[in-house]
């Protein structure tokens, strides 16, 4: 047996509640031959009669009477549904894809502003060390370390590579600062060199001595950890700025040297388009607390 043809339901609920064509067909802005067509229809699916004239308009058959009892409230919650929906649309889904670090020690401390400002889009982070941005889709957004020199297409430095040794207040005072001598904390790298400052470099650069720099203390592949054991007091650590300056005002950290700069590269901010008016909020959004 076929399916039945539902097309009709909206004009059989309207004119059983009416009682009358022309009533149902001005609440509907339809003609009342229009209705009476529809009326047609239903009737021929179901095979029975669902209306009879009566004076002044018409009336329910039995099996129109029994068709009206279950279509009116399923209308009804439709409507009902529809409303909730228009004024609750669902809400836009921007993906943004970075690294650990930088979402766990800059975006999400700033992410209450980003729903405050914009309710109406719901942000997905994607955290992975490794973001291939020949995947970004059109509308995603990318927050990588590099350097700008070897990302292919536009670009922008959202936080410069910066960085400073730093240490609790408590440990600076149990062990002092002297960097020759200090347990230092290590951000592991897969790569060697390391892309960004490591101990080793920051020593050399800095005019300190350390042979054994690399190989003696604590080391860790994410720099979440590597903060971690920082707050804990195990040793020296390289901060980035921009990742743990709220640390540094709280005086969680102190400084434990000075800082090294290297301005071609750190936190680079990539979108592909077409860019749509969601993803362009979010870019500014994280270009204006960059600047802060």
């Amino acid at each position: 047996m076929r399916p039945v043809d539902v097309g009709w339901i909206r004009v059989f609920v309207e004119v059983a509640a009416r009682g009358s064509l022309s009533e149902a067909a001005r609440q509907l802005s339809l003609t009342q031959p229009a209705v009476s067509y529809q009326m047609r229809r239903a009737e021929e699916e179901l095979g029975v009669p669902l209306l009879r004239r009566v004076h002044r308009g018409t009336e329910l058959t039995e099996a129109g009477r029994r068709l009206a009892e279950i279509l009116t409230p399923a209308v009804a919650q439709v409507d009902m549904l529809a409303r909730e929906l228009r004024q609750n649309p669902a809400k836009r889904v921007l993906r943004l894809y970075t690294d650990f670090a930088f979402s766990a020690l800059w975006l999400i401390p700033r992410m209450h502003r980003f729903r405050e400002r914009f309710p109406d889009l719901e942000l997905q982070v994607i955290a992975t060390q490794h973001t291939a941005l020949r995947d970004l889709g059109p509308g995603d957004t990318a927050v990588i370390f590099g350097a700008l020199a070897q990302i292919e297409g536009p670009c922008e430095l959202l936080l410069s590579e910066c960085v400073v040794p730093v240490c609790t207040p408590a440990f600076a005072e149990a062990h002092g600062t002297a960097l020759e001598r200090a347990p230092l904390i290590h951000l592991d790298s897969t790569l060697a060199p390391a892309k960004w400052f490591d101990w080793t470099r920051y020593l050399s650069e800095t005019g300190k001595t350390r042979p054994d720099a690399q190989e003696r203390g604590l080391h860790f592949n994410t720099y979440s950890l590597v903060i971690e054991a920082t707050l804990a007091g195990q040793g020296v650590a390289l901060g980035w700025r921009g990742l743990i300056d709220s640390m540094l005002s709280r005086k969680m950290l102190v400084e434990a040297g000075a800082s090294l700069t290297n301005a071609d590269q750190g936190y680079l901010l990539v979108q592909h388009g077409p860019h749509d008016p969601a993803a362009a909020h979010l870019r500014t959004f994280l270009l204006e607390e960059s600047a802060r």
